[in-house]
This record gives structure tokens, C-alpha cells and sequence, in this order.
């Protein structure tokens, strides 16, 4: 049995970010849980002006369409309040998980072993079983606050990769700038799936 990849997307701006992971996740056929702070509904509502269903089957639609992948790979998805989920039990395995976009309030909340929802009690079993966490931070500029909460989770294991793209690809898009953040992330897992073009060396 495939084990799974969790998808955290909390409700910080960058939404594009976990929409393109999905997109190349399940073309590449993978196993995706997909569980979405309550904050996450407000915010596709302010960035896209659409309204993200709460129930679970309607949500893997929605996540689908926004991909453009009807079919591929497998979805599931999670209430964020359903701390009885499969993926709030370290039994449950898993490839690991990425948070993304990543607010400031999840990063503390976890940074000081706090689980008021299904996405913080999911990142939290992968930091005690002592699996792949990455969490991509979309906030600036930083405050001291936020550089110490990050800098605990860093300490725990915890890979920290910032939504900053880079330009020596020569993107024409704004989702070549986003794919390239989303291709670094999944890096760190050891997910490769997504068509960048990576540093070759100077000339």
C-alpha cells in the first residue's frame, strides 16, 4: 500500500501555491490527504472570490477543479475540525507532510505544541514520529517573534522553505515563480514531479 503525502493549507495568502502542488502531485499519481484550516475558507474567498465547500466530497471536487486533474492520483479530503481523522494518528502512515502557504499563527501554534484543528494535530504527529515535516512560510516582513518561532521548528527537524522564488530560470509567468517554490518544497521530500528548470552553473 502506497503511503500517503499530507497537504496542509492554512489560511495565509498564496493559495496558488498548494493548488499547483495538487496539480503535479496527482498528474504524478500520488496518494493526497488534503486537510484546510478554517481560516483557508476566508481567504479564498477574499483572494479568489470563491466559496471552498466544507463537506469532504464536495471539497475533493473543488480541489480537483482548481487543479484541472479530474481523475488522476488519489484525494481525500479532511474537516478541519476532524481531529478523529485517520491523519491525527501517528499509526497512520505517512510520506510526511507540507504546510503550504504556511501563516505565522500555525507556525507558532506548532512551535509550541499546540493542536486546536486537524492541520496543526497532523503536523504534530509527523514532528513526534520523527517524519518529514516542511512548512513554506508566506508572510513579510518577519518579526523577531515569527524568526523565533521558526527557528523551533528548525531545531525539531522541521524543513523551513519561504515562498521566495528565484529568476535564473527565466520564468515568463507567475506560475513558473510559483513552481519553482513548489518544486524546492517537494524536494525535501524527495519529490520529484514537477518540470523546473534547475541551476546548471555559470558559464
Amino acid at each position: 500500500m502506497t503511503k500517503p503525502l499530507i497537504l496542509g493549507i492554512s489560511g495565509a495568502s498564496g493559495l496558488i501555491y498548494s493548488v499547483r502542488a495538487l496539480k503535479f502531485l496527482l498528474e504524478a499519481d500520488y496518494d493526497i490527504d488534503v486537510v484546510a484550516s478554517r481560516a483557508t475558507y476566508m481567504v479564498w474567498q477574499a483572494e479568489q472570490n470563491v466559496k471552498m465547500p466544507a463537506e469532504p466530497d464536495l471539497q475533493e471536487e473543488f480541489w480537483r477543479e482548481q487543479a484541472g486533474v479530474p481523475v488522476k492520483g488519489k484525494l481525500r479530503c479532511h474537516r478541519w475540525a476532524d481531529v478523529g481523522a485517520t491523519i491525527a494518528s501517528g499509526s497512520f502512515r505517512t510520506l510526511g507532510m507540507v504546510i503550504m502557504p504556511c501563516s505565522m499563527s500555525t507556525v507558532a501554534k506548532l512551535a509550541n505544541g499546540l493542536s486546536s484543528d486537524l492541520l496543526e494535530r497532523a503536523a504534530d504527529v509527523q514532528i513526534k514520529e520523527g517524519r518529514p515535516l516542511v512548512v513554506v512560510p508566506r508572510e513579510t516582513p518577519f518579526s523577531l517573534i515569527h524568526l523565533r518561532n521558526l527557528t523551533t521548528l528548525a531545531e525539531a527537524g522541521v524543513r523551513i522553505v519561504p515562498a521566495i522564488p528565484a529568476w535564473y530560470h527565466q520564468p515568463q509567468t507567475i506560475e513558473d515563480l510559483v513552481d519553482f517554490v513548489v518544486a524546492r518544497t517537494l524536494d525535501q521530500l524527495n519529490i520529484d514531479c514537477i518540470p523546473i528548470t534547475r541551476w546548471q552553473g555559470g558559464t
